[in-house]
Order: structure tokens, then C-alpha cells, then sequence
């Protein structure tokens, strides 16, 4: 099982999703400057986390359903972020603190390593999209996505999709005709 599924279910199990949240198309889940250390599970719907520079915005990570999510950087610091996450279309999510988390983990071994085999599983999607964003010409990194992570095709919106793989609309628009 995928650690992020084993993880959501036992979080389920154990009552830890405090609370649901449903929120509307291009509405914020969080803006930047804000401290965030919750975790959200996307029950429905599409998110985007992005940071703006230079009056660009720049997508850097998805969220669609059966996805964990979280600003992580601020989740781990408890300092404010840069990022900003924005519901897509209408999006429903469960939400679990830092801390309801921190006290589940503590109670187990097994917490403890499906923790950090869910930390090693971001750790590594943020080096592989590193690695594709410097070396990958623009069609490598269209055709490593697709294969990845087909559904984003369906549940994001071409603009941000070409925003994550730092091409312009266009330039992807070419690439998906046959």
C-alpha cells in the first residue's frame, strides 16, 4: 500500500481528521505569509500550491483526490511560507493538525517509519522534478508527467499544468496534439 493511503487510513481509524472543509473554485487554502501546520486530505477536487516571484506565478505542486497535502515547508518550520494553495474547482478536504499528528506518531514505531516513508516519498518527487526542470528538454518533462500522473491531465487546468513544467501554455498545447 502507498504510504500516503496507509497513513489517511489510519488517521481515520484513529479520529485524527478533525474537521472537512469545502472550499470554492480559486478560493485560498492558504496565502502567502501565513503560517500553516495542518494536513489536508483532498476527499474531492483540485488544488494547486504555488509561489509567486517577480510578478510570475509559479506552480510547484498538485493536489487531487487521495492526495495528502500541506504548505511543508511552513508544516515543518511553523514559520510563515511563501506559498500560496488554491482550490481549483470546488474541493473538499480533511483537515488534521501538527500536533494531532505529532501525538500519533509518538505512540508507535510503525507511525514513526510510515512517517518517514511518506517524508522520503516527497523528498524524492522534489528531486526528480528538480532534476527534470534542469536537465529534461520540455517534451521529456510533458512525457515523464503524463506517465506519472495521468489524472492531472483530467483534473487540472492545461494553464497550471504548463505553469508546473515551466513552459508556456502554448509550447504544451503543441506537444499534446498528435
Amino acid at each position: 500500500m502507498d504510504p500516503a493511503d496507509e497513513l489517511t487510513n489510519k488517521m481515520e481509524d484513529h479520529g485524527l481528521w478533525e474537521k472537512k472543509l469545502t472550499l470554492s473554485r480559486n478560493e485560498y487554502l492558504k496565502t502567502a505569509g501565513s503560517v500553516d501546520t495542518n494536513i489536508y486530505y483532498v476527499m474531492e477536487g483540485a488544488l494547486r500550491v504555488f509561489l509567486i516571484a517577480e510578478s510570475e506565478e509559479h506552480t510547484i505542486r498538485f493536489g487531487y483526490k487521495g492526495s495528502l497535502l500541506s504548505a511543508l515547508d511552513s508544516f515543518l518550520t511553523e514559520r510563515p511560507s511563501d506559498l500560496y494553495i488554491q482550490a481549483l474547482r470546488e474541493t473538499k478536504l480533511k483537515v488534521a493538525a501538527k500536533s494531532s499528528l505529532r501525538n500519533f506518531v509518538a505512540a508507535s514505531p510503525q507511525h514513526l517509519q510510515m512517517k518517514c516513508r511518506i517524508l522520503e516519498m516527497f523528498v524524492r518527487q522534489s528531486i526528480e522534478r528538480e532534476r527534470d526542470l534542469l536537465t529534461s528538454s520540455p517534451i521529456k518533462r510533458y512525457k515523464r508527467v503524463l506517465k506519472r500522473s495521468p489524472q492531472l491531465f483530467q483534473e487540472v487546468p492545461h494553464k497550471y499544468i504548463a505553469s508546473y513544467l515551466r513552459m508556456a501554455p502554448e509550447t504544451l498545447s503543441r506537444m499534446k496534439k498528435p
